[in-house]
């Protein structure tokens, strides 16, 4: 089942089990797509408005966009739970299993991917949409956004950003298995979430200190 399609107090009922899946990347997931519709709420509630006709085409841009990610992130949960499957059979293996140490580094890279994805997601070969351009958004939708919503996109930013230290962890926990050739995956994901918590902690403290 796609766990986006349960309740929300299914699906924390689930996530709160013993269930292998949903876990944290399918949380994080989740969660992002959360954070992605605060901007997208934000930009629906600035659109139209004579007060910011000037930014009408700023505005529409950001709403496609961040509608793109939020579907796309939304995918990320059941993908998560798949890219899960071959790691969970390799720990159900004998330790002294043949091959299980290379299964074990092929299994875990496996499960990178998802949660790298909730960081960086390629929705297309021309537009590359990752978790710190949705944080870019929240920002840019706290600029020029309805002041009316200025909150809601602080918001944004905070779930974003807790989102993807969320994911990230679920990378950093999967390369650690794979020794010395998860090093390249570890590299790219702390650089990704270095720039996330940068961008997050900026548009809170710029929403923060509005709304003071």
């Amino acid at each position: 089942m796609d766990d986006t399609m349960r309740s929300c107090r299914e699906f924390t009922t689930v996530l709160s089990s013993a269930a292998p899946a949903p876990g944290g990347g399918g949380a994080a997931a989740l969660t992002a797509a959360v954070g992605t519709a605060l901007c997208g709420m934000v930009a629906n509630l600035t659109t139209g408005k004579k007060a910011y006709s000037a930014v009408e085409g700023d505005i529409q841009q950001l709403l496609s966009t961040t509608n793109a990610l939020q579907e796309k992130l939304l995918d990320q949960v059941a993908a998560d739970a798949e890219g899960f499957l071959p790691l969970a059979a390799v720990y159900a293996l004998s330790k002294d299993a043949p091959d299980r140490a290379a299964k074990l580094v092929q299994a875990s890279e496996t499960a990178c991917a998802v949660p790298l994805r909730i960081i960086h997601s390629r929705l297309s070969s021309s537009i590359s949409l990752p978790c710190v351009d949705a944080l870019a958004a929240a920002g840019r939708l706290a600029d020029i956004g309805s002041r009316l919503a200025v909150s809601d996109a602080g918001c944004a930013a905070a779930i974003l950003g807790g989102a993807l230290r969320a994911a990230s962890l679920n990378v950093l926990v999967n390369t650690k298995a794979m020794g010395a050739g998860g090093a390249p995956l570890t590299e790219r994901c702390l650089a990704l979430l270095a720039r996330g918590e940068a961008a997050s902690d900026a548009v809170f403290k710029q929403v923060k200190d509005r709304l003071l």
